[in-house]
């Protein structure tokens, strides 16, 4: 983290000297950040990240002889260093965009379609933002992680067996859809991906809850990042659509073009309209839905991110007679949203990200026992 009066100091990464002239100009003009250095393809990011020590990175994709996916990897096994990813939003951009953040990458931009200096001045605010933000995020080795072909042969690590293919989605565990259930709500934002990509393999195949997650992430990413989770997961992964039951061992994903829904009879409604307090999709919306719906049946889980979305969804579940966990600090990339949700009186635990699975399945099979007795 940077002093108060000291500038932030970026290593800018893209193997286009035009565009990295034009984030080079954008930067600049930031009173409060300096470009340090400049590399154009991901061989020169690893040495120079190592050399300069930056506060931050920001960090293209697609490169020559080490792309940044690679890069992404290297360095944060090395010598972490805070990472955003500035990308393309086509499928392969959202890809590598995705892969970066499990591998401990902060946060991305999505390049204009055209790399022209109008359409980057059209993410300058977003850009500058998140490097600033960035900057003081907290970054831990991810040497744990699996590796990329290209990292892996850089880092001469031994890791060489084959991982089994991932079980395909299965339906979930015999319980009829739309029938009253335990139903987990997870909300997330800056540092969500990673956390996830964490936290849901985790989840038996036959979870008997539903569970619906509100990620504030980009329609365009969504559907891409519901893929690589299902692909890590036992338990069926999908993304919402509207209509449909709730039903127990599956995990919606709530696209990032709409805010999401629980109605009074236990399906999914997608409203497309304008975004809540900023937020599209709303964390605090779909939580309230549920909270309405699944009364104490209701769990909330406030993971990391930017923001307090999902603070006063966590106290409707709460006063419903539901259950409220908050990732705490030490794990979280960005405290943010946990935070608010501790400070609103809404959280009954604040767990460590690897504790929150067997809290989960320990709050659903005990209503699932309440259910059984007729105590819910």
């Amino acid at each position: 983290m940077t002093g108060s009066n000291k500038k932030i100091r970026v290593l800018l990464v893209d193997d286009s000297a035009f565009m990295r002239k034009v984030m080079l100009g954008i930067i600049s003009a930031d009173p409060g950040m300096q470009v340090i250095g400049e590399a154009g393809d991901g061989r020169e990011a690893v040495a120079l990240a190592e050399s300069l020590r930056p506060d931050v990175i920001s960090m293209d994709i697609n490169m020559p002889h080490l792309d940044g996916l690679a890069a992404t990897e290297i360095i944060m096994s090395r010598n972490p260093r805070p990472i955003v990813i500035v990308s393309s939003e086509s499928q392969e951009g959202a890809r590598g965009t995705l892969s970066a953040l499990q591998l401990g990458a902060v946060d991305f931009v999505t390049k204009p379609s055209s790399a022209i200096n109008l359409d980057m001045n059209s993410v300058r605010e977003e850009l500058t933002r998140k490097l600033r933000t960035a900057a003081k995020v907290r970054v831990v080795r991810t040497a744990t992680r699996p590796k990329t072909a290209q990292a892996e042969a850089i880092l001469d690590a031994p890791q060489t067996a084959e991982k089994a293919a991932a079980p395909a989605a299965r339906p979930a565990n015999g319980a009829a859809a739309g029938e009253r259930c335990p139903l987990v709500i997870l909300a997330a934002s800056t540092g969500g991906p990673a956390a996830l990509m964490r936290l849901v393999p985790n989840i038996r195949r036959d979870f008997p809850a539903a569970m619906v997650l509100a990620l504030h992430m980009p329609a365009s990413f969504t559907g891409q990042f519901t893929e690589q989770l299902a692909e890590a997961s036992a338990i069926r992964v999908k993304e919402a659509a509207a209509g449909e039951a709730l039903c127990p061992g599956t995990l919606y994903v709530c696209p990032g073009s709409h805010h999401l829904r629980i109605s009074a009879a236990g399906n999914i409604q997608l409203d497309d309209g304008p975004r809540i307090a900023g937020y599209r999709p709303c964390a605090d919306a779909t939580l309230e839905s549920a909270a309405a719906w699944a009364g104490p049946m209701a769990t909330g889980v406030i993971l990391t991110g930017m923001g307090n979305d999902g603070a006063r969804g966590a106290l409707a579940v709460k006063e419903a007679g539901g259950y409220v966990i908050a990732q705490d600090e030490a794990t979280s990339m960005i405290f943010g949203m946990p935070q608010e949700t501790i400070r609103a009186g809404a959280a009954h635990d604040v767990l460590a990200l690897d504790a929150i699975p067997a809290a989960l399945e320990k709050r659903v099979l005990y209503l699932r026992g309440a259910l059984k007795v007729g105590a819910l």
